[in-house]
């Protein structure tokens, strides 16, 4: 398709070479053939140029502070994510930190829970060794207290069958006394005094 511009400017320029009383008439005669009237013609320019205005300023202008202003927003977005990336990994590098230290910490405490444990341990195991050779000792002294008194009963025992066998042997009936200081005897020489 060939716009009309295009054949009114070679049109024109056939006319400029013409004179110009014929140019003038040749122009205007290239308007009818094309059914082009002035008046028609600038009411149509001052209607574009009346809608063009207003599209300017209702529609383009807001459509580009939008634009704008989504730019601005995406921009300090990117700027706020930044931000935000700077700010966790400085959070993460303290939360290892802390963590890290949390740790040191833990391990000192039960480093020291189990020397506590140990030295408790060590304490316990004593206090029963001592326990026990406390109980070992009275045992001891229990038993030899023991063997005093069945010596001591053997003693007795023995002095009175010594004394009852004298007896028999030569028949006689002893007095208490006599009884007495046989036995008191006997018991002399087993204990060896």
């Amino acid at each position: 398709m060939i716009s009309p511009l295009l054949v009114f400017a070679e049109v024109a320029a056939h006319a400029a070479e013409a004179a110009p009383a014929e140019a003038a008439s040749g122009v205007t005669k290239i308007l009818q053939d094309f059914g082009i009237s002035w008046p028609f013609f600038l009411a149509q320019v001052v209607n574009f140029a009346v809608v063009a205005t207003l599209l300017w300023k209702l529609a383009f202008k807001p459509v580009l502070a939008t634009l704008d202003a989504r730019q601005q927003k995406i921009a300090s977005g990117l700027q706020y994510a930044e931000e935000m990336k700077a700010r966790l990994a400085s959070t993460q590098q303290q939360t290892d930190a802390v963590l890290k230290e949390a740790q040191h910490k833990a391990q000192a405490v039960i480093a020291e829970a189990q020397k506590a444990a140990k030295e408790f341990s060590d304490k316990q195991q004593k206090e029963a060794l001592e326990q026990a050779s406390l109980l070992l000792t009275k045992a001891q002294a229990t038993i030899e207290l023991e063997k005093k008194k069945m010596l001591a009963e053997a003693r007795t025992e023995i002095a009175r069958l010594v004394v009852a066998t004298t007896q028999r042997v030569l028949a006689k009936e002893l007095s208490e006394a006599d009884r007495s200081r046989y036995n008191d005897a006997a018991a002399r020489e087993l204990t060896g005094v």
